[in-house]
């Protein structure tokens, strides 16, 4: 069974073959990348794509992936969405990392992108709820400038600029890196609390959904 995987910026593409080499060997991923989706999400909105979403999820359950995995928290829940409709699995890859906030207590969410910040939070108080948990307690912190390194293709500038505001979190239990493709920061920060990052436990679920 092939989990195909719905990225808005061709930087997961390696990232996520080497999670499915190191965690689940023989696993077919087809990878489909459609940068436009993010820049219009984030201009005006996420629904202003949940067309394209449904299209793309259609076409995909149609050419055999059990389950469709979308990388980008900022489309996230247009594609789970779009999968209800279809009728195929569709996990937006933050929810795991969300159900282990929210059991965290005081939650500080970074991001490179604005748009991200509210499909976060959002997602977080969905959570706390179907836990029976109080509504989560959530500070976001948009990083100045990593957005312009990573666009610019300074991976390594972006995440240190991302590390750098982990360091600087003085008051949560637990911070949460709202974008897949600021994982890397986690292994550059000295933040006393845990950091925790989307891409390998999203895509555990997303493999076990495709099995299903």
């Amino acid at each position: 069974m092939t989990l195909a995987l719905l990225h808005t910026s061709p930087v997961h593409v390696p990232v996520f073959d080497a999670l499915r080499d190191a965690d689940h060997p023989g696993t077919l991923l087809r990878h489909v990348v459609r940068e436009e989706l993010l820049a219009r999400a984030a201009a005006l909105g996420p629904d202003a794509v949940a067309g394209e979403v449904e299209a793309l999820v259609a076409g995909l359950a149609a050419e055999g992936a059990g389950a469709v995995l979308c990388t980008c928290s900022t489309i996230g829940a247009v594609a789970e969405s779009a999968g209800i409709v279809v009728g195929v699995p569709v996990l937006r890859v933050d929810r795991p990392m969300a159900a282990a906030a929210v059991r965290a207590g005081r939650i500080t969410v970074l991001a490179t992108l604005a748009s991200t910040l509210e499909p976060t939070r959002a997602l977080l108080a969905e959570e706390a709820a179907g836990a029976g948990l109080p509504g989560a307690d959530v500070r976001t912190v948009l990083v100045e400038g990593a957005w312009d390194r990573f666009a610019a293709g300074d991976q390594d500038g972006c995440l240190d600029l991302v590390a750098e505001a982990a360091d600087a979190v003085s008051d949560a239990d637990v911070i949460v890196l709202a974008q897949g493709s600021m994982a890397g920061a986690a292994e550059r920060t000295t933040a006393a609390v845990p950091v925790l990052s989307s891409p390998r436990p999203g895509l555990a679920a997303a493999v076990a959904a495709a099995g299903r």
